[in-house]
C-alpha cells in the first residue's frame, strides 16, 4: 500500500474520533446546563444583592446561594432567618431580607428600635450596622402565611416599612439564604 493510500485510509477514522470527541463534549455540556436548571429551579435560588440594605452581613454586589429545600422539609420561616423572595410590589424582582415578625405577630417601630408583641423590650438585633434613626411611630399586624422583614442596614433599606404591599406571603419566599458564593464563600447568619 502506498503512503497516499494509507493517509486515504486514515482519514475516515480520524474524522470518526473527532466526531465522537465533539459529541461528547455536547453531551456533557448539556447534562451540564439541565443540571445546573434542575438545581436552580428545585434545590438552589441565587441572588445578587444590589444595594447596601443589608450590610454589614451582606455587601452591595455580593451574591448569595439559598436552600429551596429549607421551608419545604425543615420547618417554617423563623424570626432573623435570611430569605430570598419575591418583592410583594413587583413580583419580577428578588429581595434579601430578613425575617423580623412571624404570622400573628405586631411589630411595633418606635424611638429607632423594633419590639415584638406589646413588649416594652427592644429586639435585640446584634447584627445591625448601626442603631436605627428614630422616626415616627409604625405598628404593623403580620397576617396569618406571611411575613414582616427587614434590611440590616436600617437606614438605608427599602424594606416592609415602605413598601405599598407590606408583607411577603409564604408562597413568594424562594429560599433561605446560606452563603455568600462571591466575592469569595462565607456562610451567612
Amino acid at each position: 500500500m502506498t503512503e497516499q493510500n494509507r493517509q486515504t485510509h486514515a482519514h475516515p477514522d480520524r474524522t470518526a474520533e473527532l466526531k465522537k470527541e465533539l459529541l461528547s463534549w455536547i453531551q456533557i455540556i448539556v447534562c451540564a446546563a439541565v443540571i445546573a436548571f434542575l438545581l436552580n429551579s428545585f434545590i438552589i435560588a441565587n441572588s445578587r444583592v444590589p444595594s447596601a440594605s443589608m450590610e454589614n452581613t451582606i455587601m452591595t454586589g455580593d451574591r448569595v446561594i439559598g436552600s429551596r429545600l429549607s421551608y419545604k422539609f425543615f420547618g417554617d420561616p423563623k424570626r432573623g432567618d435570611i430569605i430570598i423572595f419575591r418583592w410583594p410590589d413587583n413580583e419580577k424582582i428578588l429581595f434579601v431580607k430578613r425575617i423580623i415578625g412571624l404570622p400573628g405577630d405586631t411589630v411595633e417601630i418606635r424611638d429607632g428600635a423594633v419590639y415584638l408583641n406589646g413588649s416594652e423590650t427592644a429586639l435585640e438585633e446584634p447584627y445591625l450596622r448601626e442603631p436605627m434613626i428614630a422616626e415616627p411611630d409604625m405598628s404593623f399586624t403580620v397576617p396569618e402565611n406571611a411575613y414582616f422583614c427587614m434590611g440590616d442596614n436600617r437606614n438605608e433599606s427599602m424594606d416592609a416599612r415602605y413598601w405599598k404591599n407590606t408583607f411577603v406571603y409564604r408562597d413568594k419566599i424562594l429560599a433561605k439564604v446560606l452563603f455568600r458564593y462571591w466575592p469569595g464563600i462565607r456562610a451567612i447568619h
